[in-house]
């Protein structure tokens, strides 16, 4: 059992591994902020920092859990793939330049498989959601922060995508939204954050409650 854990550790590790050195590599740093304009590539280093806790941790080489960190990207990554999925199958170019996806290998990645096995290693795996009142902190920090960013700087240091009412927010849709209007989509998309942490958090419970023989570190 430990020995297919670690293997499952260390192929989260690689890919996101992979796909950040990709981002940082190949990315589109045309605009101001690059690729980090997107809340997608801010998940994606919180996936590749956690999972190099987690391999650290499996290893024997520390021994923080970093419940508290985890649990909050899981949920960050559960919400890109909400979003992102939501958004498109109603409007494509709200969330794209052009309307089309882009390379298959990405996009399943980034909006699929990479948020899906954050989440898988958090419930099965670490038996996290132990400290939701350190990952809710963690959830209201880094999304706050994201906000910030996308309204204080990327906004007004970018003159596309152009919408109706402004210009430079990182997605096309929120160039279409007053200021009131984006504060109302932030605030109830953080509420989604908020019962989704509990969501997951009821999961584990049950996972704990079930299988007590597989409990880690």
């Amino acid at each position: 059992m430990m020995r297919k854990r670690q293997v499952f550790r260390w192929i989260v590790f690689l890919l996101a591994a992979f796909y950040c050195l990709r981002t940082l590599f190949f990315g589109d740093f045309a605009a101001f902020g690059g690729p980090f304009r997107y809340l997608t590539i801010w998940a994606l280093f919180c996936s590749f920092f956690a999972a190099s806790r987690m391999m650290a941790l499996e290893e024997n080489r520390s021994a923080k859990r970093w419940d508290g960190f985890v649990c909050m990207t899981a949920v960050l990554n559960a919400m890109v793939v909400f979003l992102y999925w939501r958004l498109y199958f109603v409007d494509p170019t709200s969330v794209t330049s052009d309307g089309q996806l882009g390379k298959a290998y990405l996009e399943l990645y980034m909006h699929g498989l990479g948020p899906a096995l954050q989440i898988i290693d958090t419930l099965f795996v670490h038996r996290s959601y132990r400290k939701l009142r350190v990952s809710l902190m963690w959830l209201f920090g880094v999304i706050g922060a994201y906000v910030a960013w996308a309204e204080l700087v990327v906004g007004p240091m970018n003159a596309s995508p152009t919408g109706t009412v402004t210009s430079g927010l990182p997605y096309p849709f929120l160039n279409n939204l007053d200021l009131s209007g984006r504060a109302v989509f932030y605030g109830s998309n953080f509420v989604i954050a908020v019962i989704l942490l509990l969501v997951f958090a009821g999961i584990a419970w049950v996972i704990r409650r079930t299988f007590p023989q597989q409990t880690t570190h």
